[in-house]
Formats: structure tokens, sequence, C-alpha cells
């Protein structure tokens, strides 16, 4: 005959620390799951919401790359006179520099092997970039058409810093003002007095700037010392609003 053997309380007493301390600790996390369900009632009347606000910005930030590149049997020699033709052409920049206005900057430095059909080295190549950026398109687009050595590769413009900061201030109020319109109104359609803001996010950014091939791409630029011809974009500036209301 088969006897069950109910455990005493001894036997509960002498289990290892580490066994009863995780009892404990799962029933303690069940009393709390139960407790929690049982305390918490139930959202009722959530409405989820959202709205947004945009509006279009010139695009005043003006960014000119510009390039050297260079070829030769060594490396060495082709490093030089990257070397040479960017610190010419930075001497000139550098003159003409405004913060904020004009800013400069160099770029990618670079010395790469040139391989034949037959995958041997047949000599080196390399490229050296220098950055002109700021507000003051008239001064950039000159200077870019005037470095010497210096080839305009690439043009963009997009919405600077400061003007994209100040309107998406504006932007932003006006999404959140639509968004409380918006509450109000289901609150009134569903015959409530009123609602209270459970949850909500903000959600901003401008649309990617413009980019733009420069007329004279990788031609010298001392072939010409006429201005660059540019003309900047638009940009928009979105700001949404979501989230959840409860009616009351």
């Amino acid at each position: 005959m088969q006897q069950k053997i109910r455990p005493t309380t001894d036997s509960v007493l002498s289990a290892p620390p580490q066994l009863l301390a995780a009892c404990v600790w799962a029933s303690a996390a069940l009393w709390a799951t139960h407790a929690a369900a049982q305390t918490l009632p139930e959202p009722r009347n959530v409405v989820q919401l959202q709205a947004s606000a945009q509006r279009e910005v010139v695009q005043d930030w003006l960014t000119v790359v510009l390039a050297a590149r260079h070829q030769a049997s060594d490396a060495a020699t082709v490093q030089n006179q990257l070397k040479a033709t960017l610190e010419q052409a930075l001497q000139k920049a550098r003159a003409a520099a405004r913060p904020g206005e004009v800013e400069v900057s160099t770029g990618t430095f670079n010395v790469t092997p040139r391989y034949g059909r037959d995958g041997v080295v047949q000599g080196w190549q390399g490229t050296a970039e220098l950055l002109l950026q700021g507000r003051d398109v008239a001064r950039l687009s000159t200077l870019a058409g005037t470095l010497p050595g210096m080839a305009v590769g690439q043009m963009r413009f997009s919405v600077s810093r400061d003007a994209a900061r100040s309107l998406e201030a504006e932007v932003r109020d006006e999404a959140i003002a639509n968004f409380r319109q918006a509450a109000q109104a289901v609150t009134q359609s569903f015959g409530m007095r009123s609602y209270q803001l459970r949850e909500v996010s903000i959600q901003s950014g401008a649309e990617a700037p413009m980019f733009r091939a420069a007329p004279m791409a990788m031609m010298e630029a001392s072939a010409s010392s006429a201005p660059v011809p540019v003309e900047p974009g638009r940009s928009l500036v979105q700001v949404t609003v979501s989230g959840s209301v409860t009616l009351q």
C-alpha cells in the first residue's frame, strides 16, 4: 500500500536558506501582482489623438565642398601636392572667414593606389577636401569660385540651427494648441464635460536639405573667378503632438 508523506515543520525548516528565500520572494511577487490587479481600475473613456503644425522656411545655410585631386607615380609626391594645394586654398579662405557668415574647415584627405588591369599598382592618386559654409551666400559663392587649385564638388542648402530652433518653437506651440483644440472637440462630440491628459509625446524635425551639384562641378576653380551660381530652396519644419486623453 502506497503511503502519502506530508512535509513536517521540521523538514521545511531544514531546507537550504537559498530555497526558503526564493519561496518567500515568489510568494511576495504573486501577492503584489494579485493586489495590483485588484486595486488598479481599467482605463475607461480613453481617446488617442494626434495633431500637427508645419511651416515652410527658406534655407539660409550654404555648404560648399571643394576638392583637389592629384596623381603621380609615388604616394609621397601625391601627398605633398595635395598638402601644398590645400594650404594655399586655406590661406585665402581664412582671410575671408567670418563666424556664422563664412566658416572654413577641412574635409577628407586620402591617398590611394591606382591599379592596372593586371592588378599591379600603376601609380597613386589622392583627394583633399575643403568645406565652406555659412549664411553669407554671396561671399561663399564668390570665394568658392576663386580658390586656387580647388574644384567645386558639391553644394547643399539647409536651415541654420538658429533659424530652425526659433521656428520650431513657434510651430510646437501651434501644434500643442491644435492638439488641445482636437481634445476639446472630441470631448464635446461625446457629450462629456471635460478631459484629462494621460500621456503625450512631441516629435519635431525639418525636411532633409536639398543637395545640388554645382554647375562647374569638378572643374578647376582657377579657370574662372566668377561666383558659382546658387539658389536656395525651402525646407518644411513640422511638429507632431500625439497622446491620449481621458474623457470625463
